[in-house]
């Protein structure tokens, strides 16, 4: 395993919630990346540990290698790869976002 992808095992497996996005929770860069938030926090994640991608090129391209999945934002929950905005969506409409993330359903 490369020094990134020990990077990126060691921030997944530190929280139970981590969302790789681009931009920060507060301040999201794209549209995908504050959608996931917006979901997040309608789960009741309302501090989800985030990692700015546009800060570190070395963990933006590591990320799609780590999960091989080729787009950001990218969830994982307790170390656990869920998926990106669409699939986050998807599951959150069904319930079954708020199940992993132990949070009662909306």
């Amino acid at each position: 395993m490369s020094d990134t992808q020990q990077r990126i095992d060691q921030i997944v497996k530190s929280s139970d919630v981590v969302l790789f996005m681009k931009g920060t929770a507060q301040f999201p860069q794209c549209g995908f990346s504050g959608r996931a938030i917006q979901v997040l926090k309608a789960c009741g994640v309302s501090k989800p540990a985030t990692v700015n991608v546009l800060e570190d090129p070395e963990i933006r391209n590591g990320i799609k290698e780590y999960s091989n999945w080729p787009t950001i934002p990218q969830l994982y929950v307790k170390g656990e790869f869920i998926g990106g905005s669409d699939i986050m969506m998807e599951m959150y409409e069904s319930g079954e976002l708020q199940q992993v993330l132990g949070a009662p359903a909306a």
